[in-house]
């Protein structure tokens, strides 16, 4: 099965996802202070190892960022990527903890398979071409990489929350996800869709070829 975007050809806006976060930066952490439990219990389950290197993408406010370092200790490394620069800026209280980059996620400063595992907070929501976005994480993730797609909440509540009503087309959907990752070299080996939070896990398959891109910070 091959997921089929709902919009081709319609890339993200950058500069309308910069507009709606950089108007939120300075409150979003403390908008949801819940959040922390949800999301330390999130990277506990990945097996991070020390050493490794570790990719925050769309890390916002870096609210990962600590426990990401925690888990892959001094000699790993952290990158938190977002398109925001106001968000960098509050990041930047958790500079002791990992590097910031301003960037795209579609198109990464990054070398090919470099990295040992991808962390996306609320990451896909911004991914109106899907397939691109996680074609280019799969890029920079070696062979049997991770990806892990977070929400600290789960679908139905997050639909709710806006006002919304969950579609067959939403790419979060457990059938379409698997495809669309599939389709850009991942392999869905983890699913779980509760209340209180949405986490979706992959591996990086190694028949994948991706095109290179930008050289590597």
């Amino acid at each position: 099965m091959t997921y089929q975007n709902p919009r081709p050809g319609y890339r993200d806006d950058p500069a309308g996802v910069r507009a709606f976060f950089a108007a939120r930066a300075a409150t979003w952490n403390e908008r949801f202070p819940e959040d922390g439990p949800r999301f330390a219990a999130a990277i506990a389950e990945l097996g991070l190892r020390p050493g490794q290197f570790v990719l925050d993408a769309g890390c916002g406010t870096g609210r990962a960022l600590p426990l990401l370092r925690a888990a892959v200790g001094p000699t790993g490394r952290v990158l938190g990527v977002d398109l925001t620069p106001e968000m960098l800026q509050e990041a930047a209280a958790q500079a002791d903890f990992a590097e910031l980059a301003a960037a795209d996620v579609l198109r990464l400063p990054l070398a090919e398979a470099t990295v040992d595992a991808v962390f996306g907070s609320g990451l896909v929501s911004h991914l109106t071409d899907p397939v691109a976005g996680f074609r280019e994480l799969a890029r920079v993730t070696r062979p049997g990489g991770l990806l892990a797609l977070f929400y600290p909440i789960g679908r139905a509540a997050l639909a709710a929350k806006h006002g919304r009503t969950l579609t067959p087309e939403d790419v979060r959907t457990e059938p379409n996800l698997r495809a669309a990752l599939a389709t850009a070299g991942w392999e869905l080996t983890g699913y779980d869709d509760q209340a209180d939070r949405f986490l979706a896990v992959a591996r990086r398959m190694s028949s994948r070829r991706v095109s290179s891109h930008p050289p590597a910070l």
